[in-house]
């Protein structure tokens, strides 16, 4: 299938649908789909009629596991392009004007957390945690905490959580991020694509620079924050795949870091 049909969009009156379709592969994202997502959102942003942007996925048993590791493992190129992508993708969804609802049906993992954890509202089906969960699985399979792994879940869950979450891999059902205050809505799964709707379509009814205002003047207060967060990763990842370190080296490094990152 081509990247238009891996990632369906549709305009219809205030609000702009973009659906992750790729159910054969777990909604992982290849290069090509991460272009693709990053364009379709730059065109919700763009269309002067669009006041909310819904982000969901076909089938039932995921919502998205990230990133596509065959194509990572198979060409450094591709990879390097892939984690460009992923973070014009989260850094676009924090800092564009136009709220993001996402809609989670089933399992995520990786990338596929992130994308949630960088919109502004979530909805979620109401599931066992076996059928779905929330995973930040980069430690356990060594690949590094990049476009946003490390600051998003700080942005939403706090340091102690954040970091429980990444250097623990743990899965997280929706029992538990009911304890977090998370998910913005929770519906039974054979209700949620008719409630999440009916919920957007509110939203998108309230007034545009109410919408506009309020999240472009969160982001405002935090996008030096933002950005440097990202670029520590990259720093940090250039780092870890340039190859091992003693601890004195790592020891220099970080020190270093404290003082440009203050």
């Amino acid at each position: 299938m081509s990247n238009q049909e891996l990632i369906l969009y549709e305009a219809k009156g205030r609000i702009a649908t973009i659906t992750i379709n790729r159910p054969e592969k777990a909604h992982a994202f290849n290069h090509g789909m991460l272009k693709a997502l990053h364009n379709r959102l730059i065109e919700a942003d763009k269309d002067e009629k669009v006041k909310c942007i819904l982000i969901k996925s076909t089938g039932q048993k995921f919502f998205s596991a990230g990133y596509d590791l065959k194509e990572i493992m198979a060409d450094r190129e591709i990879a390097n392009k892939i984690i460009e992508y992923g973070r014009k993708v989260n850094e676009t969804m924090l800092l564009m004007k136009k709220p993001i609802i996402t809609q989670v049906q089933g399992i995520a993992v990786g990338f596929g957390v992130l994308m949630i954890l960088a919109s502004d509202l979530r909805i979620f089906a109401d599931r066992p945690i076996e059928e779905l969960y929330l995973r930040l699985p980069e430690i356990a399979i060594s690949a590094f905490p990049q476009t946003g792994a490390t600051l998003l879940p700080l942005l939403a869950f706090g340091f102690s959580n954040a970091k429980r979450l990444l250097l623990t891999s743990d899965k997280v059902g929706i029992e538990e991020l009911k304890g977090l205050y998370f998910p913005t809505r929770i519906f039974p799964l054979d209700q949620l694509d008719a409630e999440t709707l009916s919920f957007v379509k509110q939203i998108s009814k309230y007034q545009t620079e109410f919408l506009f205002f309020i999240k472009s003047m969160l982001t405002i207060m935090h996008k030096g924050y933002i950005k440097s967060c990202f670029d520590l990763e990259n720093e940090c990842a250039n780092v870890t795949y340039s190859g091992k370190k003693t601890m004195e080296e790592l020891d220099e490094f970080i020190k270093d870091l404290y003082k440009k990152y203050p």
